[in-house]
């Protein structure tokens, strides 16, 4: 049994990192895994992540309802899996393709709990298998009797028993043991349907199990169709299978990919910027699978102050960081959700790691920073060059190239762009939590750095020569070869309007940066783009994420919008076809498995939907404003979580509406326009952009244009008509939400 008590709505879920398909109540202990033999392979399988045969579908993060297919010698069969209460499961199964005769093909449901030496007990005249699990009751019954019930001392055992005896094999059935496996052959039952219940008596176990067997349920809904269909039902189905349970550490958390947790982390793994990527993402929908994420990276804060770049079941690189990203996702989430508590909990861990990047990566004293390896701790490669710029997370990129590390310094020779821009935004948004937080001189001190970090980036890492933000070696040389951290000095405010002219150019130059994929991770007229290798040329979606917030930022919407609409045609194209989620593309082709070195279901890939729908709504970082935009084309989009509330949006041909907490509160006719909406206490104030106008409806006592009073409720309904107007102008409608 786990020692974390998951809310009852996270009882039953895909917990296990290595078995996708099997589900773990982690109170109890108690395992359910599907597995399958197949005479015509003479193969068993468990369903290993690692070992292929999964196709995940479509899932809620906590589990409540999930969707895969499982897939072994040709055949394959969908399951669909939901909770009618919080500690019940059922599971139907339905064969999509026969591999082989179907007699010959065996879908098991195995049971275990944490302590295998429990006693399950099976009654043929009844189908039902029972356990007692210290004080809790488990009872499984299925639509149909299996065909055999036999019984195991551990799972491998009855995978070894199906490789030396085969399929017909009649010695291990019985009545009761330590491992039980429900055998169907998909001959007699090609479809049907099991169900398991807890309950505190025996009794009330099989009153439960027979309720779950005969529940009604609904399909899980679409978040997201018409114009960009799907791509927040991608973020939740990426952020709801690679949340699992970390055994070693006892929480949940997102891992970077199911592959990766057991052969190369030894049970979990946090890599940083990863997983607070995931907690942003998850925070669209699910603000404790946010919490968990950004518990578990906060948990590893070193005596040094930093955030270690890794820590696995195997190793830990605490001589080294990622980029600071975490302050900028900590506050996007604090304006979708209003939680102070975010911020308290947070601030401090996030603000030391802040000032150890100053007191460890400035190694030659002028006020720019660099990437480096510290001497502590017995990381991997500590003390290397390959250390140095693994801090970077784009490891083996060409603007590292020309650098060498100072091992005095700790650090490498050439201040990096995009770890500087990103060290500045991380100083603006501390300063932003200070203030909320009552933090005055903090805030002043960090405001008063991150402006003086921004003068030196604009004056110091811009290139004249080439009219790009470049790395610069202690020499003065800048580096030849150039990244998308070139455009990172828009996110952080460093541009000045040339800057920013000349780094748009730069992006719409299909022979440097531009393209119909998204963002290379160097140059296309660079001959390491051609390598087609990790950070050598492949399209990278934090990259993305971080340059789509850069140009919203400097006011280059067509800009962002078009990065957006790109990293989307990319990422929908292996998803629709596949359901790949990859950690990196083809930069040229939008491939995933072009090459060998991806992983095709990797949390971070869900950024470049993410993008889509902040195209759509989304809470701007600078403002604390959620925007609407109508993408001009039909949608339904929600719900997820805004500054607001919990949103949905609906755009038509000619309008655009928006409900919060499942009730309409605004329509506007035409809709194809931007709207900026704030809440101010109980009011909703939003700002038309200059050229926008038509009819407003808002569900509101009264309305005021530019503050002065312009309609009253009629039905509980203002209505108010306006010409498209010159300048921009601000809607107050009163009393739109309750009082707080």
């Amino acid at each position: 049994m786990s020692g974390f008590v998951p809310a009852p709505r996270w009882r039953f879920n895909t917990w296990h990192s290595d078995y996708p398909a099997a589900f773990l109540d982690l109170p109890s202990g108690l395992r359910v895994q599907p597995c399958a033999y197949s005479d015509r392979a003479q193969r068993f399988t468990a369903f290993a992540a690692a070992d292929g045969g999964l196709r995940l579908g479509p899932r809620s993060i906590d589990g409540a309802r999930v969707a895969l297919d499982l897939e072994l010698a040709g055949t394959r069969v969908a399951l669909a899996c939901a909770r009618p209460s919080p500690t019940a499961l059922t599971v139907d199964w339905q064969v999509r393709e026969h591999g082989e005769w179907g007699l010959r093909f065996w879908l098991l449901w195995t049971f275990g709990a944490a302590e295998d030496r429990r006693v399950w007990r099976y009654d043929p005249g009844r189908g039902l298998l029972t356990a007692c699990l210290g004080d809790t009751w488990v009872a499984v019954l299925g639509e149909r009797p299996p065909l055999l019930a036999t019984f195991h001392d551990t799972l491998a055992a009855l995978g070894e028993e199906f490789e030396r005896e085969g399929y017909w094999y009649l010695a291990s059935r019985g009545t009761e043991g330590r491992v039980p496996a429900l055998r169907f052959n998909l001959e007699e039952t090609p479809a049907s349907r099991l169900a398991v219940a807890l309950a505190a008596d025996e009794a009330g176990a099989e009153r439960a199990v027979r309720e779950a067997l005969a529940a009604t349920l609904s399909p899980l809904p679409s978040l997201h169709t018409g114009a960009s269909a799907g791509a927040l039902d991608a973020v939740r189905d990426v952020i709801g299978w690679n949340t699992v349970h970390d055994a070693v550490n006892d929480r949940p958390y997102t891992a970077l990919s199911r592959n990766w947790s057991a052969r190369k982390f030894g049970g979990f793994g946090v890599w940083l910027d990863d997983v607070f990527y995931h907690a942003l993402l998850a925070g669209a929908l699910d603000l404790d699978a946010a919490l968990a994420n950004l518990d578990a990276v906060l948990a590893h804060a070193t005596e040094a102050g930093n955030l270690p770049c890794l820590v696995t079941g195997r190793d830990a690189w605490v001589d080294r960081s990622q980029p600071p990203v975490g302050a900028f996702v900590v506050w996007l989430l604090y304006l979708q959700w209003g939680e102070r508590s975010l911020l308290e909990r947070c601030y401090a861990p996030l603000l030391a790691n802040h000032e150890w990047w100053w007191r460890e990566r400035d190694g030659n004293g002028n006020g720019l920073l660099e990437f480096g390896t510290s001497r502590v701790g017995e990381g991997l490669y500590r003390g290397t060059a390959l250390a140095a710029r693994n801090e970077s997370s784009m490891d083996n990129s060409p603007t590292h190239d020309e650098a060498r590390l100072v091992s005095d310094a700790g650090t490498l020779d050439c201040e990096d762009v995009g770890l500087n821009s990103l060290v500045a935004l991380d100083g603006e948004m501390l300063a932003r939590m200070a203030r909320v937080l009552d933090r005055p001189v903090e805030a002043q001190r960090l405001e008063q750095g991150t402006e003086a970090l921004r003068a030196r980036i604009r004056d110091d890492l811009w290139d004249p020569q080439r009219a790009v933000f470049a790395n610069r070696l202690w020499s003065g040389r800048f580096v030849r070869s150039l990244a998308p951290t070139s455009f990172y000095p828009l996110l952080a405010g460093a541009a000045n309007d040339a800057q920013r002219a000349a780094l748009l150019a730069l992006l719409d130059d299909e022979t440097r940066f531009g393209g119909p994929f998204g963002l290379p991770s160097v140059s296309r007229d660079d001959p390491a783009c051609d390598d087609n290798v990790y950070w050598r040329g492949r399209a990278w979606p934090p990259l993305n994420f971080l340059v789509y917030h850069g140009l919203r930022r400097c006011g280059a919407n067509g800009h962002a919008a078009r990065l957006a609409a790109a990293g989307q045609r990319m990422f929908d194209a292996a998803w629709s076809r596949e359901r790949q989620c990859a950690e990196n593309y083809n930069a040229a082709t939008g491939a995933v498995t072009d090459q060998p070195d991806t992983d095709t279901f990797y949390g971070w890939g869900a950024l470049l939907p993410w993008l889509a729908v902040a195209e759509i709504v989304q809470v701007d970082p600078w403002s604390g404003d959620t925007v609407l935009r109508h993408p001009g084309e039909a949608l339904r989009l929600g719900p997820l979580r805004s500054a607001l509330g919990e949103a949905e949006v609906v755009c038509t041909a000619d309008g655009l509406s928006l409900a919060l907490g499942g009730t309409t509160v605004l329509s506007c006719h035409p809709g194809r326009q931007a709207l900026r909406l704030r809440r101010v206490t109980r009011d909703l104030e939003i700002e038309i952009a200059a050229g926008g106008g038509g009819r407003f409806e808002i569900a509101a006592a009264a309305l005021s244009l530019d503050g002065d009073p312009v309609a009253a409720a009629h039905g509980g309904w203002c209505r108010i008509d306006l010409t498209a107007g010159g300048h921009p102008r601000l809607l107050r409608a009163r009393d739109v939400f309750a009082a707080p």
